[in-house]
């Protein structure tokens, strides 16, 4: 998690010359991040590869319901969802790891992971108005990974050549103004998905310190770029 000492470095900045200025002072509590191996563990699905692949077929195109009857809640429908979202994320899963109604237990794909179900609800609750954060493995998290390592392997799809507006590696013009409410404020938009960037940047298993120094490294860019 982000620590207490940086976190109140921004929030001054932030409240004098929230800009260049406060960012750098952070930068230099933070910076160096910690170089370490990748872990080697298997891949997680996201909740988006989840509906994508296995929920869409019911949730894209069943009809609007209200809970209790028996066609699918769409995925976009706020009204319903924000009613089966009142009922808490716990509940929600044990109905889809039991099944309930026409749908079979664990969604008719025994092959999910009680987590892949879990990430899977909070994916359609949240692309229907909801702000639920996609949880990450507590029993086995993954070994800790660098920023560079983490944009080399997932953030650089976008932000090595701005696809869909996604600001540059390295272009501080355009992170400047996104680290204007603190960083603790972009790594809770990582954490959620924000515009097309899925949840925690669409790699499932990242931690939220992880997310911090893929950030820090995005704002940075690499050593070598001769940036100071």
């Amino acid at each position: 998690m982000i620590n207490a000492k940086s976190s109140n470095a921004l929030r001054s900045g932030a409240r004098g010359v929230a800009g260049p200025a406060a960012i750098a002072v952070f930068l230099a509590l933070c910076l160096p991040v910690a170089q370490s191996a990748a872990g080697a563990e298997g891949r997680e699905l996201s909740g988006k590869d989840v509906v994508d692949a296995e929920c869409a077929s019911c949730h894209a195109a069943g009809a609007q319901a209200v809970p209790g009857a028996q066609g699918a809640p769409r995925i976009g429908d706020r009204q319903v969802w924000s009613q089966l979202a009142s009922h808490g994320l716990s509940s929600l899963t044990a109905h889809a790891l039991n099944g309930i109604r026409k749908m079979p237990a664990h969604g008719g794909h025994p092959n999910l992971t009680d987590l892949e179900i879990t990430r899977a609800i909070t994916y359609m609750v949240n692309q229907s108005g909801g702000k639920w954060v996609e949880p990450i493995s507590r029993e086995s998290p993954p070994s800790s990974r660098s920023g560079e390592e983490i944009v080399n392997a997932q953030c650089s799809k976008c932000h090595h050549a701005g696809v869909g507006g996604a600001p540059r590696i390295g272009d501080r013009d355009a992170w400047v103004p996104r680290l204007k409410q603190g960083l603790d404020s972009l790594v809770w938009s990582a954490i959620r998905g924000h515009g097309g960037m899925p949840a925690r940047g669409g790699m499932a298993n990242l931690t939220d310190g992880e997310l911090k120094d893929a950030i820090i490294y995005l704002f940075r860019g690499p050593v070598s770029s001769g940036k100071p």
